[in-house]
């Protein structure tokens, strides 16, 4: 099959190459999937780059994400589910074969049923972004009735985050972004008020929109935004990040305490797997019923690989997708 692999770390365009390799099979209790579309995540080029793993295995197909169809089984999984439209996640996370190839092999489990209806594009933009706003969001417990702030609304996770809060339950969702075309995607994913973080005010236009407080924070820069966020948090909220710049976390305890705060710091490598199932059964159902949507994508096809990871490295607004079959 046709594949993007590297051997060793690097620069995308140093170490990305197109070519053949072995077709998987998949073991028992794994499927095998003809992908479709490969979605491209920060985890992806980091993992690449070399700046948050080194390989271990003699190459690495890039990619978590994607969506395509079943085309075989493992032992142990029923041979109904071939030909079935699907959803991947976590693809290259403890398997050389990812989804920027013609074929991947995952659990069964990782497969999930993409909805009638839902596109390819849609499914393949799922996996990280969606479970990771769904871990953050409920990972201290149900969310109905309760008021969520998502910092950096714009982003794939924000996004997520910003749809999976409202359907299931939120009472209210706010979001901040930076320029006027990120405050737009925020807004149009239903997030309101949306506040520019940079803004002397920003706490004061959060606290006009909720002043009770917020119950959940989904924070992509805990090291920036600490202040901003315990000062907008009720009592007993939770702030769960997700990302970091790298920067060091500085943070007043007594006022976290007076509030009693919880900080939960999220990456979906460590989520248990019934956690990630839920998630995924969450997200599927939020699919089915019209509440998750794309953001503005991006193609590219196989061979422009190593451009696909270099447009995320670089923050490219929207979802970065690489067209496989």
């Amino acid at each position: 099959m046709l594949a993007a692999v590297y051997e060793r770390t690097g620069p995308a365009g140093e170490v990305l190459e197109v070519r053949e390799v072995e077709t998987p099979e998949p073991d028992a209790g794994w499927v095998r999937v003809r992908m479709h579309v490969s979605g491209v995540n920060p985890t992806d080029w980091k993992s690449r780059s070399g700046s948050t793993s080194s390989p271990t295995r003699p190459f690495q197909v890039p990619h978590h994400d994607g969506a395509g169809v079943i085309d075989a089984v493992g032992p142990g999984v029923p041979e109904t589910r071939v030909g079935e439209r699907v959803w991947v996640f976590l693809a290259a996370y403890t398997s050389p074969y990812g989804t920027a190839a013609e074929y991947t092999v995952v659990p069964a489990a990782h497969a999930v049923p993409l909805p009638d209806g839902a596109s390819f594009e849609l499914g393949a933009g799922l996996g990280v972004p969606a479970l990771t706003a769904h871990r953050c969001l409920t990972a201290d417990g149900p969310i109905a009735g309760a008021t969520v702030l998502v910092a950096g609304g714009a982003g794939a996770v924000g996004h997520s985050a910003i749809e999976l809060a409202r359907f299931l339950g939120a009472k209210r969702v706010l979001a901040t972004a930076s320029t006027d075309a990120k405050q737009e995607l925020a807004r149009a994913a239903g997030a309101d008020p949306v506040v520019d973080y940079r803004r002397d005010d920003a706490a004061e236009r959060i606290r006009a929109a909720a002043p009770d407080g917020v119950d959940r924070i989904v924070e992509v820069s805990i090291s920036d935004n600490a202040a901003l966020d315990l000062e907008v948090l009720a009592p007993h909220g939770v702030v769960a990040s997700y990302a970091s710049t790298g920067a060091p976390l500085h943070a007043e305890v007594r006022p976290l305490m007076t509030k009693n705060v919880v900080l939960r710091f999220v990456l979906l490598y460590g989520v248990p797997e019934e956690a990630l199932v839920a998630g995924a059964r969450d997200v599927t159902r939020a699919v089915e019923a019209g509440a998750l949507t794309a953001l503005p994508e991006h193609h590219f096809t196989l061979r422009q690989v190593a451009e696909a990871q270099g447009a995320v490295e670089h923050g490219a607004t929207g979802k970065v997708l690489v067209q496989v079959g």
